[in-house]
């Protein structure tokens, strides 16, 4: 028999093989994600787009929640501890559907409860964790002010101690969930140095005024935070960290889950440009099969699959706890990046089409030029990894 005969035949769905690497638990939870997706946001996103809004987001959270996708990654208080490759695998159909989708679940899970999970008291996991894993409450989670993004450390909120008491004041801004949100984690410069806390939205002098007039992200619930002598007590602290430690580690496993959701949104813009090019016609056939459409084709498959390929690179590391900063900063980088480029590309290949919402495409191209920016810029991400290959910070 020949080496020939033995080999599986080609998968243009799955070109490389990856789905040899998962085993049957993986498989089982992202076809039921996908599933999901596939029919409670697919067939109405494209309305939440245009309007700008996503209605029933608390009975979304509840559904996602018990599926086991909310603090997916995370062990005991009703979390589904699943691995990384899972959560990740999850992230990728959910941005498939759509960038918002993702966006709720990663704040959720990936800021708001991770942040309490690894830093919180006992009394604050027990409070919180159960019910924002089942979707119950919604978190969200304020590093980002209006005058520093990408500049944490200069943040100006700030909470001094009365008393027992702490008196949070100041703005968050571009905060996913914050206008539905039952919990926030909210960080501040202290007389300490920056500390977590944990803020019921309902307390005296928070409010959460949402932002409209957005052309990107669009179906994901967008907002500022307002703290006006928010009264908290003592224990709303986080207490097991002070510094900007904190909230980078919880921005770096939101960054994980980007590497993989961005492969979502380019899967979804290649598999449309796939199916238009075998039946649209031009010149008398379908425009696939001019060479043409097929290099571009070529070159939209040979990015995505490498994307996914370096994602599940990085979840085994992750799963082995091997993953460093640096390489989330990798995945990041190139993964939004070349997203973007393969939802332009399949822009190309569906003409005035593409900008039709009929088709996914553009709508996940406005989507990630909101990725490419969130949870650390292009420039961030490229002297994150200067730094690593030199030595020599390039920041200030």
């Amino acid at each position: 028999m020949s080496a020939s005969s033995t080999l599986p035949p080609f998968d243009p769905a799955d070109p490389l093989g990856l789905d040899d690497l998962l085993d049957d638990e993986d498989l089982s939870i992202r076809d039921t994600v996908r599933s999901w997706a596939a029919e409670r946001v697919l067939p109405y996103v494209a309305e939440w787009y245009e309007t700008g809004e996503l209605p029933g987001i608390r009975e979304l959270a509840r559904e996602l929640g018990s599926m086991g996708a909310l603090g997916m990654s995370l062990s005991g208080y009703g979390c589904a501890g699943a691995s990384a490759v899972q959560y990740g695998l999850a992230c990728l159909e959910l941005e498939a559907a759509d960038s918002g989708i993702r966006s709720l679940v990663s704040v959720q899970g990936s800021l708001a409860m991770y942040a309490v999970h690894r830093f919180g008291s006992g009394e604050q996991k027990q409070t919180w964790l159960p019910r924002m894993a089942s979707g119950e409450v919604i978190g969200c989670f304020g590093l980002t002010e209006p005058d520093h993004g990408s500049d944490p450390a200069s943040m100006r909120t700030y909470a001094r101690r009365d008393g027992a008491d702490w008196v949070l004041t100041g703005r968050k801004t571009w905060i996913t969930n914050g206008s539905v949100a039952g919990v926030a984690v909210v960080w501040a410069r202290t007389e300490e140095g920056i500390r977590g806390f944990v803020v019921p939205t309902d307390s005296p002098g928070f409010s959460a005024p949402e932002i409209k007039h957005k052309w990107s992200l669009r179906a994901s619930v967008t907002s500022e935070l307002v703290m006006d002598d928010v009264r908290l007590p003592a224990d709303a602290v986080l207490p097991e960290v002070t510094g900007l430690k904190g909230p980078l580690s919880c921005l770096s496993h939101a960054r994980y889950g980007i590497v993989w959701g961005s492969m979502g949104a380019a899967r979804a813009c290649f598999e449309a440009a796939v199916d238009y090019a075998r039946t649209r016609e031009q010149f008398g056939r379908p425009i696939g099969g001019f060479q043409l459409t097929q290099a571009k084709l070529a070159d939209m498959a040979v990015e995505l699959h490498k994307g996914i390929l370096l994602a599940h690179h990085l979840g085994r590391r992750m799963d082995a706890g091997r993953l460093r900063p640096e390489q989330i900063s990798f995945g990041k980088l190139n993964n939004v990046r070349e997203a973007i480029e393969i939802c332009r590309t399949a822009r190309t290949i569906l003409g005035a089409n593409g900008i039709s919402l009929e088709y996914p495409v553009m709508r996940h191209a406005t989507n990630l030029e909101s990725v490419l920016t969130y949870e650390g810029t292009v420039e961030m991400h490229q002297l994150v990894l200067g730094k690593a290959l030199t030595g020599l910070d390039a920041f200030r």
